[in-house]
């Protein structure tokens, strides 16, 4: 099995020279977020990710967590684990203070989000779902719900689950048929079925707070009838102590891929006649308020591409070190050597690392934007910074997912034979991996979203902006340096390739949405390629500053260059084909008879 071990110089190198975490530290709330306590927190972090979290991954993946008589039982040392994560006050990081939590940056949590999620995914979606529903409570919900349920939930106490799907109602929120029947008092009986229910049951805290949506008897049909209500499993009283059992089980378990260790509930609500429930907000804007939860999980299921992409470089990366296998080409007699001196397993090794940096960069890019929006001082800027986020969330959603699958996989070729064997771990990285360009909208909900929702409807103004700060960049790298010279070639030719895309989509989404609509996902793909070979050529460009003004650390800036080439050279050498599939790939895909496929 493989370590984990946080990459915490790149993660400090993302946040202090792309992220602007000067920037995110001078904004109000954050007078005490130094540059000190951001290390003390990371090497803390990075302790007990990989002394806690990373040996339970293995364990916990064959084990599972298993269901008997309407009950949850999570991995053996889970319960543990949770404990001692919740008591560290890892629970509460960018909780707001109010509550309990420490109110710190996102950009912060981001990169601490990414190690649970590295070391151990199953484990951290439990804090990932409560966090979103906390988010949610916090900014719809009541005085006296915020009051009830914030404190235990900040505190990990309590965790807390989002509850959408039914078995007639996947993506198509619209046939959702869960009703709420009001009581008269300010409560409501819940009744109906949820499916996919992530730690909808378990045995690591006294109580979970689910977030419903469910109809009114009153509610118009489609999105616009969705009401969100909170239900607790166990009723709380007035002075918080827990009360009776409420009218909600887990009926039983899915049997996964992958994530074995994260129970994936079906919870029946009201079979003993109705779950007690109250009111989020108001009636008929469930739909609205949930995608404030929603976007936060989309944005961290988009964290655990990247986490999984770095944990399977990690164990490709000392498999490649270790394991001893041929000569080296070119050297004739020689000795045997370990695989990483073959040229196709450097390449492999290279494509890992380079895409893994360039959705870190990417990743906590959006995270400082985040913290930039909700904080800023300057309206004009928050609404920039927002409308850069709303247009990059389902980019990091998407594209870092649909990389983890591609890195993950790559993770086990290099492992040859042995990557198919369970027993070396590399396996259930890919296995991890695969659900996630499903869960929380499907990457061609993503894609859809992003045509039409963040390009369409607004004309373009926010993506031409950032077409624009590219072209910045671009200006920036020097055509002189042989290697800035060839990252400036990829990132001109990448961006162009984006306003190809984006001008076919605004001149073709109106007009014929299935056309534009057959681009989507490529067109995702190739705004992920060229947003990520954007920050990768920030990088190069503060690499090589930083190598010119011998301030130390060359091995790594020089690697960060190195990288940065390659991947200018091997992965934005897609975008003009994936301009090209945008632009002219819908006659292929939509002329051919339903009867003839």
């Amino acid at each position: 099995m493989s370590n984990y071990t946080a990459p915490i110089r790149d993660m400090q190198f993302v946040m202090n020279e792309l992220a602007d975490f000067d920037g995110v530290a001078a904004l109000p709330g954050n007078d005490e977020v130094s540059s000190d306590l951001v290390d003390a927190i990371l090497e803390e972090a990075n302790k007990f990710a990989s002394g806690v979290l990373a040996p339970l991954n293995w364990s916990g993946d064959q084990e599972g967590a298993s269901w008997n008589e309407g009950n949850v039982k999570t991995a053996t040392g889970w319960k543990d684990a949770y404990r001692q994560f919740a008591e560290s006050g890892w629970t509460a990081l960018a909780c707001d203070p109010e509550y309990g939590g420490q109110g710190l940056p996102k950009l912060l949590s981001t990169a601490v989000m990414e190690m649970w999620k590295s070391a151990n995914m199953a484990f951290s979606l439990c804090p990932m779902l409560t966090t979103g529903a906390i988010e949610s409570l916090m900014l719809r919900g009541s005085d006296e719900q915020k009051t009830m349920y914030l404190p235990k939930m900040v505190s990990g106490e309590w965790t807390g689950t989002m509850n959408l799907t039914e078995p007639q109602a996947g993506s198509d929120l619209a046939a959702v048929r869960t009703k709420a029947e009001p009581q008269g008092d300010g409560t409501y009986l819940i009744s109906g079925q949820k499916i996919f229910i992530t730690y909808g049951d378990h045995d690591m805290t006294d109580n979970i707070i689910h977030l419903v949506l469910a109809r009114l008897p009153d509610a118009p049909e489609g999105v616009k009838g969705i009401s969100l209500f909170v239900v607790p499993k166990f009723m709380v009283n007035a002075d918080g102590s827990l009360g009776a059992r409420n009218d909600v089980h887990c009926v039983s378990i899915e049997h996964k891929l992958g994530i074995h260790a994260s129970p994936t509930c079906v919870l029946a609500f009201g079979d003993n006649g109705g779950a007690v429930g109250t009111l989020i907000g108001e009636a008929n804007r469930g739909l609205e308020y949930m995608f404030i939860m929603m976007n936060e999980a989309r944005f961290a299921v988009g964290m655990e591409g990247l986490a999984l992409s770095e944990r399977a470089y990690q164990h490709a990366l000392q498999y490649a070190k270790d394991r001893i296998q041929g000569t080296e080409a070119g050297v004739r007699g020689g000795p045997k050597v370990s695989i990483i001196h073959h040229a196709d397993v450097r390449r492999m090794l290279m494509s890992m690392k380079s895409q893994t940096e360039a959705m870190r960069a990417l990743a906590y890019v959006v995270g400082a934007a985040t913290d930039f929006a909700h904080h800023h001082g300057d309206q004009a800027v928050r609404a920039q910074k927002q409308a850069f986020v709303d247009l990059m969330i389902p980019v990091v959603k998407g594209w870092l997912t649909e990389n983890s699958i591609e890195v993950a996989s790559t993770g086990v070729q290099v492992h040859g034979g042995m990557g198919f064997i369970e027993e070396t771990g590399a396996a259930q990285h890919l296995r991890d991996a695969r659900i996630t360009t499903i869960y929380e909208g499907t990457t061609a909900i993503q894609a859809n979203d992003l045509i039409g929702r963040k390009i369409a409807r607004e004309n373009g103004v926010t993506i031409k902006a950032l077409v624009a700060e590219m072209r910045q960049v671009e200006a920036q790298l020097d055509a002189a340096d042989p290697a800035l010279a060839a990252i400036r070639r990829s990132l001109s030719a990448g961006v162009t390739a984006v306003e190809e895309a984006v001008a076919y989509i605004l001149s073709t989404y109106n007009e014929d949405i299935k056309a534009a609509s057959v681009g989507s996902v490529p067109f995702l793909k190739l705004l992920g390629i060229v947003a990520g070979g954007w920050q990768m050529a920030r990088a190069a460009l503060v690499a090589k500053k930083k190598l010119a003004e011998q301030a130390g650390e060359a091995g790594f800036y020089t690697a960060k260059l190195a990288t940065a080439r390659f991947y200018a050279d091997h992965v934005m050498a897609q975008a003009p084909g994936l301009a090209y599939a945008v632009v002219n790939g819908a006659a292929g895909a939509l002329e051919l008879p339903e009867e003839l496929f």
